[in-house]
């Protein structure tokens, strides 16, 4: 399979094109960036600019962008103007959010890339129509702006009422809008299990996130290395090997404060996975 790294592994420290080179060196094909004003600000044309030059002349390519969570630099601690949440129902602040939104889509214009990854919601938000009704609005308009620089947005299941692979499919099938999924491998432990949400969104997976937990905490741990987590990754791979073509293998991973080279780790990990062979293969 594929192999992708998502910059959530550094993304507390500015991105750049040392970084990038790193990760080409290390023989991976491509990145997802995760768009964090503290990693990379898409407000600062500079940094995009920078990376956009980087990105024309390298072997590794740009995958995805993963759409920002929050306005601010720390994490929404700035407050809670900070969330990013396209189903907000206040029309204002919706327009608010889908313009931030918008400014983040911009970096394809010089970093072209397949696929912008959109949350449907926050953490631990409860299931409410009318949220149904602002993140069809809010999207309707994001997938427009989207395609006109050829980037197509997906859906990832979250751990919250709204985002479950069973809600996305209900919210694809009442919207009707063509919208694909990135299949978060940890989130889905969290909630209906990894068999379970590949099952009902395995025709419309086209990336994925891959990172273990211990069932009730997102820590983003390193499978097969890291301690603590569950995942089954034998079942785990040969469900995302039954697709195979169809998406990534790409880690979305947390770096360890103890762990002297994330990097180096990362690459055992997408070994290790690989290397997993179910009964009779």
């Amino acid at each position: 399979m594929q192999r992708v790294l998502s910059s959530h592994l550094w993304v507390n420290h500015r991105l750049n094109v040392g970084w990038l080179n790193r990760v080409q060196q290390a023989g991976i094909d491509g990145v997802e960036i995760f768009l964090a004003r503290q990693h990379l600000d898409y407000r600062n044309k500079s940094q995009v600019v920078e990376l956009g030059h980087w990105f024309r002349d390298a072997k590794l390519k740009l995958h995805s962008i993963h759409l920002p969570m929050y306005t601010d630099e720390y994490w929404g601690q700035s407050g809670p103007n900070a969330v990013i949440n396209i189903t907000e129902t206040v029309k204002s602040k919706r327009i608010a959010v889908v313009d931030e939104v918008k400014r983040a889509i911009e970096v394809a214009e010089y970093m072209p890339c397949r696929y912008a990854v959109q949350h449907l919601g926050v953490s631990g938000q409860e299931f409410d129509e009318k949220r149904i009704d602002a993140a069809f609005s809010s999207l309707e308009e994001l997938m427009i702006f989207a395609r006109h620089r050829d980037v197509e947005i997906l859906l990832e299941n979250i751990p919250n009422q709204l985002s479950s692979a069973e809600r996305l499919m209900y919210f694809v099938g009442i919207t009707h809008l063509p919208l694909n999924f990135c299949l978060d491998l940890g989130h889905a432990h969290l909630n209906e299990g990894v068999a379970d949400a590949f099952d009902i969104l395995k025709e419309r997976i086209r990336s994925t996130h891959v990172h273990d937990n211990d069932g009730t905490a997102d820590a983003h741990l390193f499978p097969l290395v890291a301690e603590g987590g569950t995942i089954d990754w034998k079942q785990a791979m040969k469900l995302l090997r039954s697709r195979d073509g169809q998406y990534p293998l790409l880690l979305e991973l947390k770096e360890p404060p103890d762990m002297d080279n994330p990097l180096e780790r990362a690459v055992e990990v997408f070994d290790r996975l690989e290397e997993i062979r179910h009964d009779g293969e």
